[in-house]
């Protein structure tokens, strides 16, 4: 039995899926529903206001989104709220994310420990690209200090519509989960 709840996510067998295990399920099931993808986000307090900007140029673009906070500029430990996205993206709860703080550099640190989670920190759209093309970022870090609202959307727009070439890229990026000790 398939349930659609008004977030859009599926819950079959108790369990959230993937839209793309979804579709197949419904394909098997000559069930015609398609769901919004939701993209999970957390900030610290220096990217309260970024954040704020980046959902509502999400969910003008058509995605949910899914705000794991901080729910205000008030000062607060960015870990507390890059991990719960690391976290989601692990249990393949969502298939991309986006982090932002002052530099980008500590919820970037933070969501890549995280197993297969690939953040790629990203100050021009040039290199959101290349994060998707080459390497398969699956998680964009944003600098709220040191980029403007408008780059920050140009990036954000980069990293949702650039598709990952796959290739000789794809042994690359399959290597950065060796762990070699």
């Amino acid at each position: 039995m398939v349930k659609v709840l008004i977030s859009g996510e599926y819950f079959f067998e108790g369990r959230v899926r993937k839209e793309e295990k979804c579709e197949y399920f419904c394909k098997n099931f000559k069930l015609k529903i398609k769901m919004k993808e939701i993209i999970p986000i957390a900030c610290d307090h220096a990217g309260y206001e970024l954040k704020q900007r980046v959902m509502a140029h999400l969910r003008e673009r058509g995605f949910e989104v899914k705000d794991y906070g901080t729910y205000s500029a008030e000062s607060c430990d960015y870990p507390d709220y890059a991990h719960q996205v690391g976290s989601a993206l692990e249990k393949g709860e969502y298939g991309r994310g986006i982090v932002i703080c002052g530099s980008g550099n500590g919820v970037q640190m933070t969501v890549n420990k995280y197993r297969h989670v690939r953040c790629a920190l990203c100050w021009t759209p040039e290199i959101a690209h290349l994060g998707r093309q080459h390497n398969d970022c699956n998680c964009v870090s944003l600098p709220a200090r040191f980029i403007d609202e408008e780059t920050a959307l140009k990036i954000v727009d980069e990293y949702l519509d650039t598709p990952f070439e796959g290739g000789r890229h794809a042994r690359r990026v399959e290597k950065i989960s060796e762990v070699k000790c």
